[in-house]
């Protein structure tokens, strides 16, 4: 059974870090493209940062330099370390799987994805 459980959020001062976790149940974390997502009140799930099988990650433009993703075999789980954090960052993050389309190649359009966890909450003060 699929199972994705995300942990890690918090409230934060703008500047502050998080570390997200998301346990993967079911499949191994590097079998399929994986990423983060996050939706912000009012708005739509936006992508922020993938995963695929060979390790290879792609960021949205908002968080490059800022958010790393990253897997730990021994635990098959993945992260999202989220530095110098601004008041815009405050979403419900998600961690998704695409366990259809390619390994290789990962989008951020959250349609590519079927497989989601019930999310964190990350809050950001000013």
């Amino acid at each position: 059974q699929v199972q994705l459980v995300e942990s890690g959020g918090g409230s934060v001062q703008s500047g502050g870090s998080l570390r997200l976790s998301c346990v993967v149940s079911g499949f191994t974390v590097s079998r399929y493209c994986m990423g983060w997502f996050r939706q912000a009140p009012g708005k739509e799930r936006e992508g922020v940062a993938t995963m695929n099988s060979g390790g290879r990650t792609i960021y949205a433009d908002s968080v490059k330099g800022r958010f790393t993703i990253f897997r730990a075999y021994s635990v098959n789980t993945l992260y999202l370390q989220i530095n110098r954090l601004k008041p815009e960052d405050t979403a419900i993050y998600y961690c998704a799987a695409d366990a259809v389309g390619s390994p290789s190649w990962c989008s951020l359009q959250d349609h590519d994805y079927e497989y989601w966890g019930q999310g964190t909450q990350v809050t950001v003060s000013s």
